[in-house]
């Protein structure tokens, strides 16, 4: 690798911390490719992205980031799982680890948080983003439901009254 295609895998990770809602490192030693490769996919289906990095290489991108008290935990062979949503990558890194012990947690980082393993794993427990919208609409629209039931209950209690006379 010349000292160009360097620069610019430094830019690119610089900009992909710089983006991130949240950064989870692990140590991804003796994973096959078909393991890997199913890890990637995990990951790109819940618009998350997964990248094995050098960690001389990532120690620079950190330089000026919200993440930069990151530098320690960039030891061993790692990896770096991110994404928009603060808790999608961590759920998925999480759950892979879970199921297979060649995938180790190191930790990571919430905006300017560092995060310990234990925070990490904490933070998979929490509902994603998508999952409290869909409890913040559901909480919106039971008011307007409610109402509109009570509005047809007493036309439906005169059907019934006259279906009850008839028989």
């Amino acid at each position: 690798m010349n000292r160009n295609q360097k620069t610019d895998l430094v830019n690119s990770l610089h900009n992909t911390f710089d983006a991130a809602a949240s950064v989870i490192i692990v140590n991804c030693i003796g994973l096959t490719v078909s393991e890997s490769t199913d890890l990637r996919t995990r990951m790109r289906n819940e618009k998350c992205s997964f990248k094995v990095t050098k960690n001389r290489i990532a120690r620079i991108a950190l330089k000026d980031t919200k993440y930069q008290h990151m530098d320690p935990m960039f030891t061993g062979p790692t990896a770096i799982g991110f994404s928009d949503d603060p808790v999608m990558a961590a759920k998925i890194l999480v759950d892979y680890a879970k199921n297979n012990e060649k995938l180790v947690i190191i930790g990571g980082g919430l905006e300017d948080k560092p995060l310990s393993k234990s925070d990490v794993e904490a933070l998979a427990k929490l509902p994603s983003l998508n999952d409290l919208r869909g409890k913040l609409l559901g909480l919106l629209q039971a008011p307007a439901s409610k109402l509109i039931r009570l509005n047809l209950e007493p036309a439906s209690q005169v059907l019934r009254l006259i279906s009850q006379k008839s028989k």
